[in-house]
């Protein structure tokens, strides 16, 4: 299955259109036109609630700036040959311009903001937002959050047009939707479909995914915009399609708007997400556990292990206990908890109701700092120095991995970046040795003269020597 972000780029976007001309033979009359309505009632028509947010959908065009490695020679790089081809060689580009199109939603209008996705406006140099009506300006960006790909811009335009925010958490599946975006460069353009399943989550697009999943065509371009319910209020933001030949299949997802407004609140106020962590790992919970657990629950987040002297430690959550609600919201897997988790701000007050030996309890605490202590490699193993490793958090656990360590930082140069190490690897087991948590990694590697890593990098796993 092949993920896809919906951004388009490039330079310029071509589009070829056949158009096809159907004759045939009729013996309706040639003025004759379709009916306005049937047996007295008007036939239906999603027009008119267009017609009250489509001003509301922009269309963002991006341009950025990247640097282009420069193809060395032998020659010409030596410093005795330089001087002779110096005056010869013509000006080499170390840089190149990206172009990106994408939406965006206007949900204030009044301060001019703008909600997207992080993947299309992060890392751009020069940001322009079209308007419906022609008028176009640049924008500045007010917060990123690229864990759930929610982004904040703003520009300074009067006039504008808001849209009207709606309630996620009351779709149901098989309720109608409306998708509105710029595809492949086209602007406003409205398609149709129902809400196909929701809570949709590892998919490995986001760190944070509680994706509605829906019908309505979604292509490139449309990323940032709105899907929209038949009120014309918006419950999610078009961010990524299934794509196995590159274009709509059917599949497409958004962000729902419940969970985009709670990161937009943060990016408001603070231009950034502050996450904080509560230090538990968690796994869903199974017929099968709830049978071996003796608990009648069936559906839940089961804490597998509670991280010493975290915030769920002192709040006194124990292994094994079924988290069913979260901050008066229902839990009932896995991703629901890491979710309701991962939009609050270090120091949000947490509300867990969790069952634990069949009885409901009430635990209240509050989540703490997401940055866990470092590990100095150069104390595990000489082959390590320079490196910084930590026990993976909640996100990372709860992206199929059973345990492991995470490469904080690497300081260039050093011993290990010598050695192949690169930050955000994450090391599942040394010398053969499975690594569960930090204390199985010191012991895995210990004084060894060779080390032998085992890595997941990105969606890769190698392994390293260290020598």
């Amino acid at each position: 299955m092949k993920l896809i972000r919906i951004k388009t780029i490039g330079t310029v976007l071509s589009l070829v259109c056949g158009l096809f001309i159907l004759s045939f033979q009729t013996s309706l009359p040639v003025n004759a036109g379709l009916p306005v309505a049937v047996d007295g009632q008007p036939l239906p028509s999603l027009a008119p609630m267009l017609e009250g947010i489509r001003d509301a959908v922009v269309n963002i065009s991006t341009e950025s700036e990247v640097k282009v490695r420069r193809r060395t020679n032998s020659f010409t790089d030596d410093p005795f040959f330089r001087r002779f081809f110096e005056q010869r060689q013509a000006p080499q580009r170390r840089s190149r311009k990206l172009q990106g199109l994408g939406s965006g939603v206007v949900f204030d209008a009044a301060q001019g903001l703008i909600l997207t996705n992080a993947h299309v406006v992060q890392n751009a140099d020069k940001i322009t937002v079209n308007l419906k009506d022609g008028r176009e300006a640049l924008a500045t960006v007010v917060g990123v959050d690229k864990d759930s790909d929610v982004a904040v811009i703003q520009v300074d335009l009067e006039g504008l047009i808001q849209i009207a925010l709606g309630n996620s958490e009351a779709l149901r599946v098989g309720d109608f939707v409306v998708a509105i975006g710029n595809p492949f460069g086209l602007r406003q353009t409205v398609t149709s479909g129902i809400v196909s399943a929701l809570g949709r989550s590892g998919l490995g697009i986001e760190d944070f995914e509680d994706f509605i999943q829906t019908d309505a065509s979604i292509n490139p371009g449309n990323s940032g915009g709105a899907l929209v319910n038949l009120r014309g209020e918006l419950i999610g933001i078009n961010t990524a399609i299934v794509a196995p030949s590159g274009g709509n299949v059917g599949i497409g997802f958004a962000i729902p708007i419940n969970m985009a407004l709670k990161i937009k609140d943060q990016l408001v106020e603070y231009g950034e997400m502050q996450r904080g962590r509560l230090g538990v790992r968690i796994q869903d919970l199974t017929p099968e556990l709830a049978e071996a657990f003796e608990i009648s629950q069936t559906q839940g987040a089961i804490i597998t292990k509670v991280e010493k002297g975290s915030m769920a430690d002192q709040a006194g959550v124990q292994a094994g206990d079924v988290v069913v609600r979260a901050n008066s919201r229902d839990i009932t897997r896995g991703a629901d908890l890491r979710n309701a988790i991962g939009v609050l701000r270090v120091g949000a007050p947490l509300s867990l109701e969790v069952m634990r030996a069949g009885i409901s309890q009430l635990i209240t605490t509050s989540v703490g700092d997401i940055a866990i202590d470092k590990t100095v490699g150069i104390n595990l193993n000489p082959r390590l120095e320079g490196a910084f490793f930590s026990e993976l958090g909640d996100v990372q656990l709860n992206s199929g991995l059973d345990g492991g360590v995470i490469v904080t930082s690497v300081e260039q140069g050093s011993s290990a970046w010598n050695n192949g190490v690169r930050p955000n690897d994450i090391i599942v087991s040394a010398n053969r040795t499975a690594v569960k948590d930090l204390d199985g990694f010191r012991m895995a590697v210990g004084k060894l003269e060779v080390v032998l890593l085992n890595i997941i990098r990105g969606n890769g796993a190698l392994y390293l020597l260290l020598q």
